[in-house]
This record gives structure tokens, C-alpha cells and sequence, in this order.
């Protein structure tokens, strides 16, 4: 069995600095961690892979032009997958080696498996699959004459049946919005969707059946109700209140804040229609000092950028960890946990994932200089190469 090895570097190892030294591994895992120095003037470091626990793979991947939401309409499923892999590589050749898409269905857990058989080069995507209400946020995103649509559930037993259904499929998880949102059609974030009954079933069923649930929320209802009912993680959380901060840290609940998203179509940035410009802007008006609090309270909030080819790239992970830090007034170093350890325990992946350690997957990403001493160098251009799954999949390894 072959054993690759990266020496003469610094090693950052997802939760602390340990010094420069060398690491192997073998078989997708990571052998060895050796620290030969507590300091020195090494000028590459390695750190875990960035995980993104919250994108959109499906979308319009190629540089012709395409409307947002027609585009999956007009697109062929088997043309989906290719779009969805190359948003996938893109990410993976800026470090992201694991991603949590929010909207799956058997498109992306076709692609998780194809990427997980090693079937052809990618990062891991975990595949949640979507329980939506008739009229809720994901159902608005398709328009009301189209017949084909993308399965709903109303009323407890048919939301049961779904989270079945997908776990039948091969989902590792749920998502399931409990708000309104920004980019659907006619919606508005402060529509309630679901019942508690029926959140209290998707949640139920999920749980039982081995599943975590993530809830998109972005008002106070939402996220209230979100909690009550135990789901695992908090999307968006744009209308945070310090008395649900408590209640997230009591609970051991994480975040996902999308800051680039919201702000790009709050100020216009990016194309968007007037009426959803305003939703994110009411939305993201007074956000951030109640984030900042919240961070201080202890709130885990971890990467999750909503990238969609669209409004966010699939390399903008960097810059998403840049505002994150300016946010919450983070240094480097917990800007870099939020995408690696912290990221892998909010996935429920913690024990092999986010870290560089004996027995850990061998994500790796050797960057120029010495990221976590600086919020200002976490920057897309300053990956040097990536290790996925113990291969190299971009750039060149030092030596």
C-alpha cells in the first residue's frame, strides 16, 4: 500500500496551529502527523479541506446565459447531473471537499454516489432531500402552469412518506423550510410553512431514521419553531433574537448565516427582481450586530454559503469566510474552524471529517503563507494544490 507524504510545511489541523512537520496518508486516510519544529519559516500550509454545509449544485454551469428558474425547467435531468458535477469541481479546485447540497432529490444522490464510487474526480456531497409544503418556498420556485413539479407533502402522514421516500433514495439528510424566502416566486419570508404537527412528523421520521434535519428559517416564527421541534440546524437564521441565540446554544444548534447571498441581492450586485431585492433588504437591515452578539453568546455558526452557480459562485467559499469574519469579529484561525472542525461536527461528521489527525479522511488543501493569522488572506488564490479522498485533484504538491 503506497503512502504519500506532504513535509516541510506548516500544519494547521483544524482547530489549532501545531508547528511544521509532515503528513501521510494512505488509502484515503490520513497515517501520520509529525511535527518536527513548533515554528519556523515555511512558506505553504496545510489545512483540512473547507467543508460548505449548505449549496445548491443544480443550476446553470455553462457560460451561455440562463434565466435562474426557468433554466431547471427547460434542462434535461440527465444534463443536470454534468451541470451539478462541474459546479462540484469548481469548488473542489478552490479546497471545498465536502459539500451539503439543500434541495436534493435523485439528481444529486445519483451524483453523490457516482463521486462517492470514485466514478470520476469531486468532493463528497451529502444530499439532503427536500419536504415542501404546496405553495411553500421550494414549491415557488417553480411556476404555477407547470404540471411536472417536484414532489410537496401536506399534512403529517404524507410528510412521513416523503422523508421515507428519501431515505429510500439515499438521502443523509432533510431540509425542510419552516419560513418563506427571497428568491422564490410571489413568496415572503415571513409566510409560515408547515404546521407544527407536520414539522414535529418530518422531524420525528427523519431522527428514527438515522437523518438530520436542516430547516431554512429566516424569520422569528420560524426559527421558534425550528427549535421546538429539535431540527439539527438553523439555515439562514436572518431574524435572530438573543433569547433564540440562548436557546441554539442550550441546544447545540448550528447556523449557517449565507451572508454573501443576502447581502449581494440587498444591494444589488446581483440580478434579482425589485420585490426580492427588498425582501433581502428588510432581512439583512440590522443582521449583523444581533449575529455578532449571537457568535459571542456561543451560537455555532459554520460555512454555508447557498451557492448556486448564480448569486454565489462555487469559489466564492473564501470570501463568504472573509465576511464571516468581519461579522462576527472573528480572527483567522475561528473564521477557518467554521469551515473545517466545526463544520464536520454540524454535519454530523466530526469524528472522521474537519481535522487533520490519525484515521481522518485525507481532504488536505496546502495554501501559500500563514492563513490563520490572517482573516485577510483567506483567499481562493492562495490554494496551492487539493488532496480529496487521498488523491490530487488540484494544483501541484510541494517537492
Amino acid at each position: 500500500m503506497s503512502v504519500n507524504e506532504l513535509s516541510g510545511v506548516h500544519i494547521w489541523d483544524g482547530n489549532a496551529h501545531r508547528g511544521v512537520g509532515a503528513v501521510g496518508w494512505s488509502a484515503g486516510r490520513i497515517s501520520s502527523v509529525d511535527i518536527t519544529a513548533s515554528a519556523g519559516d515555511a512558506d505553504l500550509t496545510v489545512i483540512p479541506g473547507l467543508i460548505d454545509t449548505h449549496v445548491h449544485l443544480i443550476g446553470n454551469a455553462s457560460d451561455t446565459p440562463a434565466d435562474f428558474l426557468s433554466w431547471p425547467l427547460t434542462t434535461r435531468p440527465e444534463e443536470q447531473v454534468l451541470h451539478g458535477l462541474a459546479h462540484a469541481r469548481r469548488a473542489l479546485a478552490v479546497g471545498v471537499t465536502t459539500v451539503r447540497d439543500l434541495a436534493a432529490d435523485d439528481i444529486q444522490f445519483s451524483l453523490s454516489r457516482a463521486l462517492e464510487a470514485g466514478v470520476i474526480e469531486g468532493p463528497r456531497v451529502l444530499a439532503h432531500g427536500l419536504v415542501n409544503m404546496t405553495g411553500g418556498h421550494g414549491d415557488l420556485f417553480t411556476p404555477p402552469a407547470v404540471v411536472d413539479r417536484k414532489p410537496v407533502a401536506d399534512g403529517p402522514d404524507a410528510c412521513r412518506a416523503l422523508v421515507r421516500r428519501w431515505a429510500r433514495s439515499g438521502a443523509d439528510g432533510i431540509k425542510v423550510p419552516v419560513s418563506g424566502g427571497v428568491l422564490s416566486v410571489g413568496d415572503k419570508a415571513s409566510w409560515r410553512n408547515y404546521t407544527d404537527a407536520e414539522i414535529a412528523a418530518i422531524v420525528d421520521e427523519a431522527h428514527a431514521l438515522g437523518m438530520r434535519v436542516a430547516a431554512h428559517a429566516h424569520t422569528e416564527d420560524g426559527i421558534r419553531r425550528a427549535l421546538a421541534h429539535g431540527v439539527d440546524s438553523v439555515e439562514h437564521a436572518t431574524k435572530l433574537t438573543a433569547a433564540l441565540a440562548a436557546q441554539m446554544v442550550a441546544g447545540g444548534t448550528t447556523v449557517a448565516p449565507t451572508l454573501l447571498i443576502n447581502d449581494r441581492i440587498a444591494d444589488g450586485s446581483v440580478p434579482v427582481a425589485p420585490g426580492q431585492r427588498e425582501i433581502a433588504q428588510e432581512l439583512v437591515s440590522g443582521r449583523d450586530p444581533v449575529f455578532r452578539a449571537a457568535a459571542a453568546a456561543g451560537v455555532e455558526f459554520v460555512l454555508g454559503t447557498d451557492a448556486n452557480g448564480f448569486h454565489v459562485g462555487f469559489d466564492d467559499q473564501w470570501e463568504e469566510l472573509r465576511a464571516m469574519a468581519r461579522v462576527f469579529d472573528w480572527d483567522a484561525a475561528r473564521a477557518l474552524q467554521s469551515a473545517t472542525s466545526r463544520a464536520a461536527a454540524a454535519i454530523g461528521r466530526g469524528h472522521d471529517l474537519g481535522r487533520i489527525a490519525d484515521g481522518f479522511a485525507a481532504d488536505l488543501v496546502v495554501v501559500r503563507g500563514r492563513p490563520w493569522e490572517d482573516a485577510g488572506a483567506l483567499r481562493a488564490e492562495s490554494v496551492v494544490a487539493v488532496v480529496a479522498r487521498g488523491r490530487l485533484v488540484a494544483g501541484s504538491l510541494p517537492g
